[in-house]
């Protein structure tokens, strides 16, 4: 099949798509038209997604218009992608991934030349910011033949497939990625329309239009906006809502039977990044993290089956052992406060007072609420802070907001790591080394375990709890499911009928 008769089917498609959404304009999203989703994000999560990760909003438009070699359903479990199937030999050291039929936007064969050098060039961007985690071992990546690539790995990486599956792991070029859906600016809104049948593995008939309930009109803006859209049902579909957020949904009389919130696990909390002698001080930083009363977050954000959390992990995972807890968690808020005054009582009595702590956090009425509670804690032992936004390069405590993109000790710890200008601890940073050099899977998990005590101890990062994601859902939408990895593929959606 020739490249040109392809791309004018596609382009026959998108203009039929484009006149319907003219014709829907700023309808109500009942009937049988395009499902309307808002996300929470800007226009920047859409036009530049690889630049806006981990952003809910660019996650969603990257996963929706360029495949990765594989892809999480909404359920959280690896399925297909851009490979329709891979087998895994040499003990976990060789992934073999052949490629299913698809096209770039102008129309030319994807090759498995293509892909490889894509995704190599992800792969290197990758392990700057996670130098520990799986892809560490990767290789090479080669084209065997037209369709068929192979990833080598020094060692196995059980977790290669979750990072594989990662917006960030997407295969686009300039013109754009392979689908499931192909993108087009319609005023604020992005028309998505599925990619031409003619470019799949199915059996179809090319000529049959694409059905309006099958494309998507997609707009990347703020929370309130979002749900006030969905409150007088001119979006069946609300996604990316977080923490900061969350305080909206009451007065905006949403239904509680339409708020959905993923069981997520990742980190929420504060990484300290700022440098000099208050937070060089090792008893400081104690200081500040055993001050913040958790118990406090409950009420802040009250979600069934949300927790708060002391430690960097959330459960032993491949640690081989239970997290580390502080060397306070046992002690009551009075007791530890009463050691925090005490330190900042030697440390002002040799330093002075202290200059305010500067607390990088985002817009919104949540984060809102979380520096009234850190501002109150902190000045329990006589420490005064200033919010500044998350944009400033020299705060001194920066927020995390992110779900883990796989099971692994190795990304908590590489995330709060000194590859990623927290203040951190070198000799933890050592045994991640030692851990990703190990040839054999009981010296790795002695050194991973050894690099989460190291950290906890160092106090680099004030854990807070898991992170909050939230979506709103119609009642008219079918195919929804809460997401352990926050995501939600659009084309696993569908109206019911009327």
């Amino acid at each position: 099949m020739s490249a040109r008769p392809a791309l004018l089917r596609r382009h026959r498609s998108l203009i039929a798509a484009l006149v319907a959404l003219a014709a829907i304009g700023g309808c109500s999203n009942k009937g049988s038209g395009p499902v309307i989703v808002s996300v929470v994000g800007d226009r920047e999560d859409v036009t530049k997604p690889l630049q806006q990760l981990p952003d809910p909003a660019a996650k969603l438009i990257l996963e929706a218009t360029a495949q990765g070699l594989v892809a999480f359903d909404a359920s959280g479990e690896i399925l297909p992608a851009l490979a329709q199937r891979w087998i895994v030999e040499d003990d976990g050291r060789s992934y073999i991934f052949r490629l299913r039929r698809a096209f770039w936007p102008d129309g030319t064969r994807v090759t498995a030349r293509d892909v490889a050098r894509m995704l190599l060039s992800r792969i290197v961007a990758q392990r700057r910011l996670d130098p520990d985690g799986p892809l560490d071992a990767v290789q090479s990546v080669v084209p065997m033949t037209g369709e068929v690539i192979e990833i080598k790995l020094a060692v196995a990486r059980p977790f290669l497939l979750q990072m594989l599956a990662q917006p960030q792991m997407a295969i686009l070029s300039r013109e754009g990625g392979t689908g499931p859906y192909r993108r087009a600016q319609q005023g604020e809104a992005l028309f998505l329309t599925p990619i031409d049948r003619a470019t799949s593995d199915e059996d179809v008939d090319e000529d049959e239009p694409i059905p309006p309930s099958q494309t998507r009109v997609l707009r990347a803006e703020n929370a309130a906006l979002a749900i006030i859209r969905f409150r007088e049902e001119r979006a069946a579909l609300v996604l990316g809502g977080r923490f900061v957020d969350l305080p909206l949904l009451l007065p905006a009389g949403v239904e509680r039977d339409a708020v959905r919130t993923d069981p997520v696990q990742g980190m929420l909390g504060l990484a300290v990044t700022g440098r000099g002698k208050l937070l060089n001080d090792d008893y400081v930083r104690a200081a500040i993290n055993m001050t913040i009363d958790r118990s406090a977050l409950s009420a802040l954000f009250p979600l069934g089956g949300w927790a708060t959390s002391e430690q960097i992990l959330p459960s032993a995972l491949d640690l081989g052992r239970s997290p580390t807890a502080p060397a306070w968690a046992g002690q009551t808020i009075d007791e530890r406060r009463a050691l925090g005054n005490a330190t900042m009582t030697r440390w002002r009595a040799d330093n002075g007072d202290p200059a305010p702590l500067r607390i990088a956090l985002p817009q919104g009425p949540g984060a809102t609420l979380i520096f009234g509670l850190l501002r109150r804690d902190l000045a329990a032992i006589g420490l005064t802070a200033q919010r500044v936004p998350m944009k400033q390069k020299d705060a001194d405590l920066r927020l995390i907001d992110e779900v883990a993109p796989y099971d692994s000790a190795l990304w908590y710890l590489g995330r709060i790591g000194c590859a990623r200008a927290v203040h951190c601890s070198d000799a933890a940073d050592a045994e991640l080394q030692a851990a990703s050099l190990a040839s054999d899977s009981a010296n790795r998990i002695a050194h991973i375990a050894q690099a989460e005590a190291l950290m906890q101890a160092h106090n680099g990062y004030i854990a807070l709890g898991a992170p909050i994601r939230w979506s709103l859902v119609s009642k008219r939408l079918n195919g929804f499911q809460s997401s352990r990895r926050a995501r939600h593929p659009l084309n696993h959606l569908f109206r019911r009928p009327n």
